[in-house]
């Protein structure tokens, strides 16, 4: 009965907005209100916890939208600036062949800025430009999505994981837990990282062959097999050249730069290759509808718009300080993490409301002020940008910020709410640990399969990979530590099934169907993707299973 109860809050969330089409902004605080009548009159939890709960959950939200607000201000001051044309200049001329196209834009350009920014920004990016190119709007929104999913766990600097895993999970309980087991809470968080990476490697490779795959079976000539094995050693080696320093920089670096680093290395060696031929294949390979387009004017050799007389380093320049500032800021052996994360510059809220839980914000840590809203800052006198430009960019990032803070504030709080309603006068356990017991006693032994399918869900749901961690790490944690299985391998499964299910959620595919204009599209554009996010979940709960049961079974 009480695990019936607990499912309720979530249950209504996917109800509302899978059936009513509700946006998160809408059903978030409904979940909320819901889960607090439950924790104060069926678990009997004091009116100081629910209060307190619900507070530290809207202050952990805060540190999240910073690093949105951040990501977001410097891709519209970039853009603003006519940076963002200069860059999608630099593919023009790397190959007449759309497969190397695809492959370069839709995945590794994707990812880059997936790494980057996040939150629905990379196939918005990507879809205009493959348009510019000359592919057909429906297969550019397609393509950009199935592309736009290996590097979202690591999306704007991390954020899934260290904005959504993190901030649910990190609590007194977890940490005593951990220290028990001989880790700090910094080596758990890397972990997760690192096993959402390697969750991702096999698919991640396979994710350039998958784009080339669909864009040729339903738009080009009925070839779809034979086109894509002819392209296929140029496909996997951009695939390798990206996972391979992935799942590296999440192992010694941290969840942070996987993403962003990964694709800028990979883009580097990708577009090298490619200008060289590289495994390119002879024959170049264009949609039938080029046919009979005069070879004068095919899209490859059109010139880019909206430069501004900037050149390609002054253009990249903002990205390339981000990198640099993320690697010094963040690897210890340089000496900056120790004095940014110093107490003197920590605001610490300890006691919420008479409860145990507190509160820490790292300002000079924070990725969404150094190094986003800093290099925003300092990218206006090195883009000779004019003053009408930049307040235009900030109130655009504000307006944008507005939705998303809602939907955070609320979801981070409804969750707060049912992982700490344990406080209770009546002894029932919370409402997080009700549902993993009974989850646990009927799923466990497939659990590794199922983890990732959670995921899913949640960024289908929620249209973010950061919410689905924010509703559902503190439920696989429950189920794993219950099931007897590792719980930063589940946690890792869990982060990789909801980068998955960014190429399906309704977010994104409005959004990148709306920058190319095929609304109207979208049901076409999911039933499409779920084939390949379906797939993708399959082998990430695969590589889980074997982890759990083979590889590692006593990891945590």
């Amino acid at each position: 009965m009480f695990a019936l109860l607990a499912s309720l809050p979530i249950v209504l969330v996917i109800v509302l907005m899978v059936g009513f089409d509700w946006p998160a902004r809408r059903v978030m605080p409904v979940g909320w209100l819901l889960a607090l009548v439950l924790a104060g009159f069926v678990w009997r939890m004091p009116p100081a916890w629910l209060a307190g709960a619900s507070v530290a959950g809207a202050l952990s939200a805060l540190n999240i939208l910073v690093i949105v607000f951040g990501a977001i201000l410097l891709m519209n001051t970039l853009e603003g600036s006519g940076a963002v044309a200069v860059i999608n200049g630099t593919f023009r001329g790397i190959s007449a062949d759309r497969r190397i196209q695809a492959i370069v834009i839709a995945f590794l350009f994707v990812s880059f800025v997936e790494g980057a920014a996040g939150f629905g920004t990379p196939a918005a990016l990507a879809g205009p430009l493959l348009v510019s190119l000359g592919f057909p709007p429906l297969a550019a929104v397609i393509l950009s999505l199935i592309g736009d999913s290996t590097a979202v766990s690591f999306g704007a600097v991390g954020t899934p994981i260290t904005g959504g895993v993190a901030r649910i999970l990190d609590s007194d309980a977890v940490r005593a837990s951990l220290a028990q087991y001989g880790w700090s809470w910094e080596i758990f968080v890397r972990q997760v990282g690192l096993w959402s990476a390697i969750s991702h490697a096999v698919m991640g490779t396979l994710i350039p062959l998958v784009i080339v795959f669909v864009m040729t079976l339903l738009f080009g000539r009925g070839n779809a097999i034979r086109d894509t094995a002819r392209v296929a050693p140029f496909a996997i080696f951009a695939g390798l050249a990206f996972t391979i320093p992935y799942v590296g920089i999440a192992a010694f670096l941290g969840p942070e730069l996987p993403g962003l680093l990964g694709a800028l290395i990979a883009l580097t060696l990708t577009i090298a290759a490619a200008r060289r031929g590289f495994l390119v294949p002879a024959e170049v390979w264009r949609f039938p509808s080029e046919e009979k387009r005069p070879e004068a004017v095919q899209p490859d050799e059109m010139p880019p718009k909206g430069e501004r007389n900037l050149g390609p380093f002054a253009a990249w320049l903002p990205y390339t300080l981000v990198a640099i500032l993320l690697v010094i800021t963040r690897v210890q052996q340089f000496g900056l993490k120790r004095l940014l994360t110093a107490p003197g510059v920590t605001l610490a809220w300890e006691q919420i409301l008479g409860t145990s839980l507190s509160y820490r914000l790292q300002p000079l840590y924070l990725p969404g002020i150094v190094p986003f809203i800093a290099v925003a800052i300092a990218a206006i006198p090195i883009l000779k940008m004019e003053r009408r430009v930049v307040r235009e960019a900030w109130i655009r990032s504000v307006r944008q910020i507005v939705p998303a803070m809602i939907a955070l504030v609320f979801a981070v709080a409804m969750v707060n709410v049912m992982r700490f309603s344990g406080n209770n006068a009546s002894g029932t356990v919370d409402m997080l640990k009700s549902l993993s017991l009974a989850a646990a006693a009927v799923l466990s032994p497939v659990w590794p399969m199922v983890a990732p399918f959670v995921g899913v869900l949640g960024t289908f749901m929620t249209g973010s990979n950061t919410v689905s961690n924010v509703l559902f790490s503190g439920f696989q944690y429950e189920v794993a530590a219950t099931a007897g299985i590792s719980r930063v391998v589940v946690l890792g499964l869990q982060v990789a099934g909801g980068a998955a299910g960014n190429m399906i959620c309704v977010h994104n595919v409005v959004a990148a169907s709306t920058t190319v204009g095929v609304v109207g599209e979208e049901g076409r554009i999911i039933r499409t993707n779920a084939v390949p996010a379906a797939v993708y979940a399959l082998i990430v709960g695969a590589i889980g299973s074997l982890a759990v049961y083979v590889l590692v079974p006593g990891l945590y």
